[in-house]
């Protein structure tokens, strides 16, 4: 054994078994918990799990928090989320690869978005490849939310699905935490601008660095007008999520009203700056 697994947790009662059950072959697996007021701590302690507790206060630094001060037993991490399920091929691949004289500073992994139906979004998904086996003193992360991974070595690849359900607590759930995420989504854009808006609009389409091209196309997605109507039609289009079928457009529509929610607050934040600025 050479990994140690990390689950970001928060009243996750619901999920934290079947995840905690598809990592039981690890004999190091840490929640990183935030705080909870169900059972999820006392779930996790009765699988074996060792807990550390902290404030959320946003994306980067709580995940940044974790790496730096959760004191692992192997120099691999796999992070996962409670709603996500390591499959026996991902586990095989993550033991295969996570050697400690292994070349690389991190592997990315596929992970499969499943709807309320169970259908697998292959089409719809926006982003399949995501960094999450890697030693932890090799990783950072930036964004106050939807964090972009900043690697420090090589990267590799493993085969294996992370099996992914962000509906498992219904709809409902997924619209009240999207209306989080467009908070921290508008403070970020806010932020950039206030810096000059940095980015790179040739790295944005032609980066090998997958989280680097990643983070540049937010950044000139964000100045697209329209852009929730946009992000339907390249979900729709672009990415065929018609052939997912009804769940498929489903999830298009709900993308684009999540896009729609970082614009009215963007627009609340900048009517707000104005604001304070005319009454100096």
């Amino acid at each position: 054994m050479s990994v140690s697994v990390l689950i970001l947790t928060k009243n996750e009662e619901q999920d934290l078994p079947g995840c905690l059950e598809s990592v039981a072959w690890c004999d190091d697996v840490h929640l990183y918990d935030s705080h909870s007021t169900d059972r999820t701590v006392e779930i996790a302690e009765g699988f074996g799990a060792k807990v550390t507790a902290r404030p959320f206060d946003n994306w980067s630094a709580h995940q940044n928090w974790g790496l730096a001060n959760i004191r692992f037993k192997y120099p691999w991490v796999l992070y996962i989320d409670a709603d996500e399920r390591v499959s026996e091929g991902l586990k095989n691949s993550a033991i295969a690869a996570a050697k400690a004289d292994a070349p690389e500073s991190a592997f990315r992994l596929r992970r499969r978005d499943f709807f309320t139906d169970g259908t697998w979004l292959k089409h719809a998904q926006i982003s399949p490849f995501y960094l999450r086996l890697f030693r932890p003193e090799k990783m950072r992360y930036e964004r106050l939310v939807n964090p972009v991974s900043i690697v420090d070595g090589p990267i590799g690849d493993i085969d294996g699905f992370l099996d992914h359900y962000p509906f498992s607590k219904g709809v409902g759930f997924w619209l009240q935490r999207h209306i989080k995420y467009a908070d921290l989504e508008a403070a970020t854009i806010m932020e950039n601008r206030e810096k000059g808006g940095e980015f790179s609009l040739w790295k944005a389409f032609t980066s090998r660095d997958f989280t680097e091209k990643r983070f540049h196309q937010k950044e000139v997605f964000y100045r697209i007008p329209f852009r929730p109507f946009v992000k339907f039609l390249y979900m729709f289009l672009g990415r065929r999520a018609f052939l997912d079928g009804k769940p498929g457009v489903t999830y298009a529509i709900l993308q684009s009203i999540y896009e729609y929610f970082i614009v009215l607050r963007q627009a609340e934040l900048e009517g707000r700056k104005r604001l304070a600025a005319a009454a100096k």
